[in-house]
């Protein structure tokens, strides 16, 4: 699917799944953690469940995070580590922003 497509296409599209404060705060969350159920991300972002899994759908689809059922339960975690990297850049980059560097 990616494969064919120019590469800042597919960077835009990776972008457009990052488009939402709440799945940042998602992708956050799990990159404190290793990995955590769908009930700690709902307690962490107060989200209601519809809500949330329509977020963690969207992740889903840009390969973002990864599932797995256990049981009756859901766990995600980040797809790659380069996904914890990326924010840890964007939030040094965005600091120095803020400071006018």
């Amino acid at each position: 699917m990616y494969q064919a497509r120019p590469l800042n296409e597919v960077k835009a599209e990776l972008f457009k799944g990052l488009a939402h404060p709440l799945r940042i705060r998602i992708l956050e969350l799990l990159a404190e953690q290793q990995e955590r159920g769908v009930s700690e991300l709902l307690e962490a972002t107060r989200l209601e469940a519809s809500h949330l899994s329509q977020h963690l759908r969207v992740l889903r689809s840009y390969g973002l995070v990864n599932s797995e059922r256990r049981g009756s339960q859901v766990y995600y975690r980040l797809a790659h580590p380069s996904v914890a990297r990326m924010l840890t850049e964007a939030r040094t980059f965005l600091a120095d922003v803020r400071a006018g560097s």
